[in-house]
């Protein structure tokens, strides 16, 4: 078995938190690098055999350290935490963190992560060999631009991934790789490829956000606490007639084979309609036949999957996010099994492009009764789940 050091990063200015060394802030009562180390510790037995904290320079004896450290750590905690001294960037402190650590393999991990979860770590373990590092990696969710002398230029997204820690290495290679090509280097994937080696990627964890900014700590204290995050649901239903000459959309996929269409005064993409109708009535909004009435010339043949897309701006306006959908189509004809993958993903990528999938569908059929059960009609229901986490002071405590 691979065993591992994980090395936690500690060793920032808090520049960007206004002075504040946000490693050391408490969440939940624990300093920032404590959720990190506890992480790390609970895979003792499964390949983790210590942490390696890299603090400030001059204050890996005492200082911050001082009273941060669970009690009692040292006697109970399941793998021994080593302390090293970081230096002045931030490839000279991984460095250290490299020269003090035991294990042939080592995860480097910034203080400022606290989320990072058990099966990322799993996942970057299994990846990484003597040959290949591994990193966490996630696409680009948002609208891009470069501003350059006040022009402001699209950037295409496509191809895109941000990268996350822990990375993850054979250490001895790390080491030549730091310093061969450490100085510059953003992080220690960019020193890895500069000397030549493979690196692997793995799907990383939108939840192990970085802390930099004010924000992304009252974030992290409300997730933290659990009792600034507030939870809704809500209840879609949708029916049509199938009638000939109308192609059949459902979900933005169109069913091809079917010789049978949805009548309606849009696209009648009852799937979506049904989830679009979930989402408002958890945001407490009016529902689709409200918002774009079938008596709005606007609306005929419109595409439901941009009115999906309005429907979700108008959640996201609410202070809403998609965590989840559930949604059951009931049809005789025709068999929907298999386009309900494309479904997915094309609801999802509306629904929340940051996650890899946020839908759930089945298709039923009316075993044939009534009209469903004669091929006269489809009829849908779905679920929509909506999160959002109220205003938190630096303080730890909630703000209206």
């Amino acid at each position: 078995m691979k065993e591992f050091s994980f090395v936690i990063v500690a060793g920032g200015q808090g520049s960007r938190m206004g002075g504040q060394r946000k490693q050391f802030l408490p969440l939940r009562g624990r300093p920032l690098w404590c959720w990190s180390a506890e992480r790390a510790a609970s895979l003792a037995g499964a390949g983790v055999g210590e942490v390696v904290l890299v603090l400030p320079a001059g204050e890996s004896r005492a200082g911050p350290l001082r009273g941060a450290v669970p009690q009692p750590w040292d006697e109970n905690a399941p793998i021994p935490l080593r302390v090293a001294e970081g230096g002045a960037s931030r490839a000279e402190s991984v460095f250290n963190g490299l020269l003090a650590s035991s294990f042939d393999y080592v995860m480097v991990h910034d203080a400022a992560r606290p989320f990072a979860g058990e099966a990322l770590l799993r996942r970057l373990m299994e990846a990484t060999s003597e040959t290949a590092g591994a990193v966490p990696v996630l696409p680009v969710a948002d609208a891009l631009k470069r501003v350059e002398g006040g022009e402001v230029v699209p950037v295409d997204r496509e191809g895109l991934f941000i990268t996350q820690t822990p990375q993850s290495f054979y250490r001895p290679a790390l080491i030549d790789a730091l310093r061969a090509h450490g100085n510059g280097a953003k992080d220690e994937a960019e020193a890895w490829l500069a000397a030549g080696r493979e690196l692997r990627c793995v799907e990383g964890e939108r939840l192990n956000f970085k802390i930099t900014w004010p924000d992304d700590l009252r974030m992290a204290r409300a997730l933290a606490e659990g009792e600034s995050l507030s939870q809704r649901t809500g209840l879609g239903y949708d029916v049509h007639r199938l009638v000939p000459d109308r192609p059949l959309i459902l979900g933005g996929v169109p069913i091809a084979e079917s010789p049978l269409g949805l009548l309606g005064h849009s696209d009648a993409d009852l799937l979506t309609h049904a989830v679009a109708d979930a989402l408002l009535g958890a945001a407490g909004l009016p529902d689709i036949g409200n918002l774009f009435p079938a008596s709005d010339p606007a609306y005929r043949g419109a595409d439901s999957m941009e009115l999906l897309r309005q429907v979700v701006d108008r959640v996201h306006g609410e202070g809403w996010r998609v965590s989840w959908v559930d949604a059951v189509i009931q049809a005789q004809v025709p068999r929907l099994n298999a386009h309900l993958p494309e479904m997915r993903q094309r609801l999802s990528a509306v629904l929340a492009p940051g996650l890899p999938n946020c839908v759930n569908l089945k298709a039923k059929s009316a075993e044939g009764t009534g009209d469903e059960g004669r091929g006269g009609s489809m009829t849908c229901w779905a679920v929509a789940a909506l999160c959002r986490v109220s205003g938190v002071g630096m303080d730890g405590e909630a703000r209206p």
